[in-house]
């Protein structure tokens, strides 16, 4: 499909090529060709927020994941005495909910517009069909999420090492000083 000739009879729209190309720029998607970018690109969800719209709350059950065409989202999660916590900010070009695509665990914190944003949905049930008809993308998805978990889970772990040996050495100044 990509030779000239059959471009002449296959025009993709504008808009539908700025969604290929944003998929194809994210790592959830790394290693698929173009023809099944656009396969993905016509399963997709484009959905509209205003400042202060809420995508999800923390605790609800997850649908899927959410990729941001425009705008921000902030993801913030409840912390003790009903204060909230900035966890990120989640540019264009990026993703978040991932998770919730190869697990049906209640959202962990809410995800909120921070202007006029638009996201594109990519839900689990959307998925699962996909990997009903054509497995062999769908199991590179699962793989390219499967690795980015794992990448997550060591980058957490180092973070938590680091912190735990911060936190001993303030504990060893404390006593010495004390």
């Amino acid at each position: 499909m990509d030779h000239p000739v059959w471009g002449y009879f296959f025009r993709v729209p504008e808009e539908k090529k700025a969604k290929v190309e944003l998929l194809k720029s994210l790592p959830v998607f790394e290693f698929l060709s173009n023809s099944e970018l656009i396969q993905i690109e016509r399963i997709l969800h484009e959905r509209f927020y205003s400042r202060g719209e809420v995508v999800f709350n923390e605790g609800e059950p997850g649908a899927g994941m959410y990729i941001v065409s425009k705008g921000e989202v902030e993801i913030i999660q409840n912390v003790a005495d009903s204060q909230k916590m900035r966890l990120a900010i989640i540019a264009e070009r990026s993703f978040f909910g991932e998770i919730a695509l190869l697990d049906e665990v209640p959202r962990s914190a809410s995800a909120v517009a921070m202007g006029e944003t638009v996201l594109l949905g990519f839900s689990k049930p959307d998925l699962e069909n996909l990997l009903g008809r054509n497995p062999g993308l769908g199991i590179k998805i699962l793989s390219n999420l499967s690795r980015l978990t794992c990448r997550r889970l060591i980058k957490a772990n180092e973070n938590l090492e680091s912190l735990q040996i911060e936190l001993n050495r303030v504990k060893g100044k404390g006593v010495e000083n004390g």
